[in-house]
């Protein structure tokens, strides 16, 4: 394992604090003494299953594998787990064209494989998350083969057939987000069908209440079962415009495509999906479940929509503009936490996830990404709110994309190649250890395994004190343990700093300071607490070569220090 040369091991002290014991994980059916439910506490942790764990060694990862991982997840600090698409599909999108919404894929297990790992991850105080894919299903699926089968079908309102403006012509202009018209010419019904992602995902008519009555169904089929939630996918695409109107031109150009750039004014983000999404919180109320959104937002105000009114809503939309930040800028950063912070629901903070570059490579210099990744593992679980990890982000897994167009295997890169290459390099397997296919399986892996397997894995990381995984489960450690970092408020400190990003959490008679540097050479910061009551800091959590004395901290490049103060 490749060693930091300025790493002094980091040290936890313990603090002794009245109350500790309430950050404990509660169940799933209560909240704590202060009203706080299961995953405003929990960290949860997002696994592509094909990807994680290969129990069969065919080289795909399955839930047998996810469960032969559990004491790993558990001893890491996670409280949950969501997991991408499992479901029966046909695998044109990798599971997010669902083909039946209550079974297991045969290339991950089997339902009674899944009720073992709900069984086995409640032993060990581990929600599972379920991605539900409300926009669409699988053109494989038993609703639109019926649909299809003609005009008069049973199911034909519950998708969106057209006629088309004239022969050879679609019912608008609205274009796929992967390539190409949104709308497919059905011959056998001479009508199109509307599709927002590809052909193989015809959308759900959501304004049809059978709809609706068999989407939730799903979800209480699930609760049942011991999901704990979901992660709904692509929520903004529910509805479209009934009088069809053609979007407008966005900017001029072409999109990698080849499609005119268009702004989704009359497909994406209507208003009905409110409504949508209040019936779904009602039934995961039911179970005390938690809905987690994809939602891709302009701005925090647009964010703070999908709380609803009186946080009837979404319980975690993910703020992916944080995410989105993509440069280690204190100032963006100060900008992004206060706005999410100031909106009326519990702040949710991502850096990755499967359709984005690893955190690893969007903030890494090249020279620093080691220490870089613990510096964004120190921002991101030391806020205020709930963090969604992406696996392989605390070993500092990369983004390894494809070389040759024949080796990608998402659609995306193959119809946009070479401007778009798709998402295989940041789904590639995880690495447990230096052996044969970093010990994710003895068969030929679905996707190949980084060469950088060889330097960041579990097994050699849980090693060395001064890896990124170590430090991670420091971090977590003390997330878990410190009331401060649990419930306390946020506030800025010091926000003049265009180097060093500072912040305190506050919690009755406690405090923690944060102070990351973000810049590639020494600083040192003398923290402004005076508007905090409290007057210095001790060391608690450090790493690089980080110190404190009295208010000032001194900082290596790209160096944490994580602080407790003191009166």
């Amino acid at each position: 394992m490749r060693k930091i040369a300025f790493w002094l091991a980091a040290a936890l002290v313990s603090v002794c604090m009245a109350g500790s014991s309430a950050a404990a994980q509660t169940s799933s059916h209560a909240v704590d003494a202060e009203g706080h439910q299961w995953w405003q506490h929990a960290v949860f942790y997002e696994i592509y299953p094909r990807s994680f764990a290969d129990s069969n060694n065919d080289g795909i990862g399955d839930l047998k594998g996810i469960t032969s991982k559990l004491d790993y997840l558990r001893d890491l600090g996670v409280d949950a787990m969501w997991i991408t698409p499992c479901f029966p599909s046909p695998q044109v999108d990798f599971g997010y064209d669902v083909s039946d919404y209550e079974n297991i894929d045969p290339m991950y297990g089997t339902l009674a494989d899944f009720d073992v790992l709900v069984s086995e991850a409640k032993k060990r105080d581990i929600h599972i998350v379920l991605d539900f894919v409300v926009n669409h299903t699988s053109d494989q699926h038993k609703w639109f083969l019926d649909s299809k089968s003609s005009r008069t079908s049973a199911h034909r309102d519950w998708y969106i057939w057209r006629d088309g403006k004239g022969p050879g012509e679609p019912p608008n202009n609205w274009v796929s987000l992967f390539g190409g018209s949104a709308w497919k010419f059905d011959p056998a019904t001479n009508q199109y069908y509307y599709h927002f992602f590809y052909a193989a995902q015809p959308d759900l008519n959501w304004r049809n209440p059978a709809v609706k009555d068999a989407m939730f169904e799903v979800t209480r089929w699930w609760y049942k079962r011991g999901v704990a939630g979901f992660r709904l996918d692509a929520v903004e695409t529910l509805f479209e415009d009934p009088g069809l109107h053609d979007n407008p031109i966005a900017s001029p150009g072409k999109n990698a495509y080849g499609d005119p750039i268009e702004k989704n004014e009359y497909n994406s983000k209507l208003p009905e999906l409110h409504e949508v999404l209040r019936g779904l919180r009602k039934v995961a109320d039911e179970s005390d479940g938690v809905l987690i959104g994809e939602t891709w937002t302009a701005d925090v105000a647009e964010l703070n929509e999908y709380y609803g009114k009186g946080n009837n809503e979404l319980q975690l939309p993910m703020d992916f503009l944080f995410a989105m930040v993509n440069k280690l800028s204190p100032a963006e950063f100060r900008k992004q936490i206060a706005a999410v912070n100031a909106a009326s629901g519990w702040p949710t903070f991502v850096i990755s996830n499967h359709d984005i570059v690893r955190s690893y490579d969007r903030y890494g210099d090249g020279k620093h990404n080691d220490q870089i990744a613990k510096l964004m593992a120190a921002l991101y679980l030391t806020l205020r709110g709930t963090p969604i990890m992406y696996y392989g982000e605390e070993i500092g897994m990369k983004t390894t994309p494809p070389t040759r167009k024949e080796d990608v295997k998402d659609p995306i890169g193959r119809t946009g190649w070479p401007e778009e290459k798709g998402r295989d390099g940041e789904r590639t397997p995880m690495q447990w250890d230096e052996s044969e296919n970093a010990g994710f399986s003895t068969g030929t892996p679905w996707l190949p395994v980084p060469p950088t397997y060889k330097t960041h894995n579990v097994a050699d990381e849980s090693k060395d004190l001064g890896s990124v995984l170590e430090f991670y489960k420091s971090v977590l450690k003390l997330r878990h343990t410190n009331r401060a970092l649990l419930d306390g408020n946020y506030s800025a400190i010091n926000e003049d700093d265009a180097n060093v990003l500072s912040y305190v959490r506050l919690y009755k008679d406690q405090g923690v300071v944060v102070a990351l540097n973000m810049s590639d050479t020494q600083r040192t910061v003398k923290l402004d607490l005076r508007s905090t009551g409290f007057a210095s800091v001790e060391r608690l959590l450090a790493t690089g070569q980080s110190a404190a004395a009295g208010t000032e901290v001194s900082l290596e490049p790209y160096a944490v220090f994580i602080g407790e103060l003191r009166k």
